[in-house]
């Protein structure tokens, strides 16, 4: 049965050129031929080779091996990853040799033995292929490293006084192997900040690994990060890599660092001062090279306590703390921004016919006196509702139903009567609080994650578990409900 390879001959001798695609095509898929060493880019050019033969010398007389140097650092500098087998005559295995320290893989001495060269060969195949795969890889890396770089996403956004604090911290650190903590409440953009470290720091065009241990299980927590073998426990029914291991040479976010229980606390510590990671069900450590950047909500009183957190892993982990300011402190910098999502969704949606639309003066007093106790996130998605259900060119501040409500209108249902006492406590809006006269199920739903939201101040992990919901479920309901 032929194997898989495709596989180019050169040589100036015809004989040889004949003899070799007879032995190799009954083993190989394809075999091609070249007599005139001058056309060898073009053959490169046009088509992979999983392996190249390549006689050392060409024209009568020559005995150097001067044409074969010449011509393989030729194809190298073409195609580096190239796998190349020199032919050389039995005395010429010196210059063989040397020819392997430019960057051949191998060599076919002449007069050559059959069951050699098949096995040479097939050594050279499985190598170029795997050196193709590897190429592939690298490239698609690459792509991967380019779309998740902030620069072809969000940039972060901010005049004021906290925020150029905020860059210049960003600046110092970033070109260092520091590790970072990122402290702010939620929606303040805590990760866009790690994003930013990433990508001014020498690890740029490696990988950005992010991991939000709100979502991981405790049963989960090893196997996410430390990988396992095939039947380590039940439902491993392949080996996996632990995030550890993919992000190596790259930048780690630990994103809700918060929420990780002591004991797992003291698991993470013990990897990250070892720098090498055991998979479940495995018995050999591996070492991986990461810079960890984390963020969380936690207070800087909580973090200091011992119940909540190991202090050995938080000098571990803050080495830089970088602490985002909330929005509603500064102001100055809402106008910016909601300039910045208006643009943003006005694309997005301008196929649905919303085009471009601007703020009118009413609008941005209206936003800029706001508090938004869930700051970026929640000014953000105001305005994608804005944007959507806004029947005019301009937006005003009833587009944005900020207007805390005094009361809300009574019912006589008991269902309204307790989301009415809620929504008083936690100041939501009255668009998102009121309940219909009728008790619709969807609006119902609605009004609870609205009401839950606030009161955890957009804390996702805590409201998806006050809600009896998992963190993607309630995401998946926010967009939903647009909320």
């Amino acid at each position: 049965m032929k194997k898989e390879g495709k596989i180019l001959i050169v040589d100036d001798d015809e004989d040889i050129l004949t003899a070799g695609k007879l032995l190799l095509k009954r083993h190989f898929s394809q075999v091609s031929t070249c007599n005139v060493p001058e056309h060898i880019p073009r053959f490169i050019n046009d088509q992979h080779f999983d392996a190249i033969i390549l006689d050392m010398n060409f024209g009568p007389g020559e005995s150097s091996g001067a044409q074969g140097f010449y011509w393989l650092q030729k194809i190298l500098e073409i195609k580096p990853e190239s796998v190349i087998i020199m032919i050389t005559a039995h005395g010429g295995v010196n210059v063989a040799v040397e020819a392997m320290k430019l960057g051949a893989t191998d060599f076919i001495a002449k007069p050559w033995q059959n069951e050699k060269v098949i096995a040479t060969v097939s050594t050279a195949v499985l190598l170029g292929r795997s050196r193709s795969e590897t190429q592939k890889l690298r490239e698609t890396n690459k792509v991967l490293v380019q779309a998740s770089n902030p620069a072809s996403q969000q940039n972060m956004l901010g005049q004021s006084q906290a925020m150029q604090q905020i860059q210049s911290l960003i600046a110092r650190s970033a070109p260092t192997e520091a590790n970072v903590m990122i402290l702010g409440e939620n929606g303040t953009g805590k990760e866009l900040v790690a994003r930013e470290i990433h990508q001014q720091s020498a690890r740029a065009q490696q990988v950005f690994m992010s991991v939000d241990l709100g979502a991981i299980s405790e049963t989960l927590f090893e196997s996410e990060l430390f990988g396992h073998k095939k039947g380590s426990f039940t439902g491993a029914q392949q080996d996996r890599v632990g995030r550890l291991q993919a992000a190596d040479g790259g930048t780690l976010f630990l994103d809700e660092l918060g929420n990780l229980p002591l004991h797992l606390q003291a698991k993470l510590l013990t990897v990250l001062e070892q720098r090498k990671v055991t998979p479940l069900g495995a018995n050999k450590a591996i070492a991986f090279n990461v810079r960890v950047v984390s963020a969380t909500n936690l207070s800087k009183e909580t973090l200091k306590d011992e119940q909540h957190f190991r202090q050995d892993l938080l000098f571990r982990l803050n080495t830089v703390e970088i602490n985002l300011p909330p929005l509603r402190e500064r102001s100055s910098d809402i106008t910016l921004l909601a300039s910045h999502y208006v643009d943003f969704y006005a694309k997005k949606y301008q196929q649905q016919g919303k085009g471009v639309k601007q703020l009118s003066d009413d609008a941005l007093a209206a936003i800029s006196s706001y508090s938004w106790p869930g700051n970026i996130r929640e000014l953000r998605h105001a305005i994608e509702r804005a944007m959507i259900l806004s029947q005019s060119e301009m937006l005003t501040s009833g587009d944005f139903q900020l207007d805390v409500p005094s009361h809300v209108k009574p019912s006589q249902s008991a269902s309204t009567s307790k989301h009415k006492v809620i929504a008083n406590q936690f100041e939501t809006t009255s668009a998102e609080i009121m309940l219909p006269e009728e008790l619709n199920l969807e609006q119902i739903e609605k009004n609870a994650i609205a009401l839950a939201l606030k009161k955890h101040r957009f804390n996702i992990s805590h409201t998806a578990k006050e809600l009896g919901l998992t963190r993607a479920a309630l995401y998946r309901r926010m967009e939903k409900h647009g909320l």
